[in-house]
């Protein structure tokens, strides 16, 4: 069964966008097939991967129902070295999560099983158990809704240019450099921060470069300045992570397009900072 929890959790995942009830959702479709018996289905693990993808469905619908805040971001995943617990190669990119939100949870769940997991039409209709007909209208739809969203970037290393890259975020926020960190970024830069119920964010959204240089020195100043920062990769994308006296405060998700930084995710919500690493 183990083997199974490690094949199951990119499907909730992908759908949840949170770890934990990932976690949980698999915990519940394994406890009520073990229930029943565990050994009256044909084909085992397609069973269980629908039963996972259902039941994450109905979580994402409810967790969507509870969401107050304007801006919701996903819990990250570590991705930089491999782990037994993880098929990490299948999770989405955090750029991707985020662009999912714009889903309703069974388009998004449609649209990760036709491009995260290579399924066929006939098979997304098998999963779904609806018509193949069915299951091209609700692959159209969601493609649709992200029609003319901002390209996201593709899974990627934390490799020596940017790594690189990343040191000289580090020393203009540092140094209070303003045009330093206006050269990394692009025009049309945009910051979105996720503090959850606990903590209050300075901004969830800022759009436009000169904006986002003036959020980033100032929380620096105020709120990180003591902290240590490490390099990693979250999710398939470059990332820096944020210490105080050895715990994880916040962290922040890059998405680079060419030399500049597009988007920052800034995830200080102490309930999505329960990392593995």
């Amino acid at each position: 069964m183990e083997n199974y929890q490690q094949l199951l959790f990119p499907y909730a995942y992908n759908i949840l966008g949170s770890a934990e009830d990932a976690r949980d959702a698999i915990q519940e479709v394994m406890t009520r097939h073990l229930l029943k018996g565990g050994t009256d289905v044909e084909n085992e693990q397609a069973y269980l991967i629908r039963g996972v993808i259902n039941q994450s469905i109905n979580v994402k619908k409810k967790r969507s129902r509870e969401v107050s805040h304007e801006v919701w971001l996903p819990e990250p995943v570590a991705t930089e070295s491999s782990d037994s617990l993880l098929q990490r190669k299948d999770i989405l990119s955090y750029s991707v999560l985020v662009l999912l939100e714009n889903l309703k949870p069974r388009e998004r769940a449609v649209f990760i099983l036709r491009e995260a997991f290579d399924y066929s039409h006939k098979e997304i209709a098998e999963t779904f158990q609806c018509s193949t007909e069915n299951a091209r209208a609700l692959l159209s739809r969601a493609k649709k809704k992200l029609s003319g969203q901002p390209e996201t970037t593709q899974k990627s290393t934390l490799n020596t240019r940017v790594q690189s890259f990343l040191h000289q975020y580090i020393d203009a926020i540092q140094q209070g450099d303003m045009a330093a960190l206006e050269r990394l970024m692009s025009d049309d830069i945009c910051i979105k921060a996720d503090g959850g119920e606990k903590v209050n964010v300075v901004r969830e959204i800022t759009i436009g470069r000169k904006a986002a240089v003036e959020l980033m020195i100032y929380v620096y100043k105020s709120f990180q300045s003591s902290q240590t920062i490490k390099l990693s990769t979250l999710n398939h994308q470059p990332a820096l992570l944020f210490f105080y006296k050895g715990r994880l405060k916040s962290c922040q998700v890059f998405q680079l397009s060419g030399e500049k930084i597009s988007q920052i995710y800034s995830v200080i919500d102490p309930e999505k900072l329960r990392i593995t690493f």
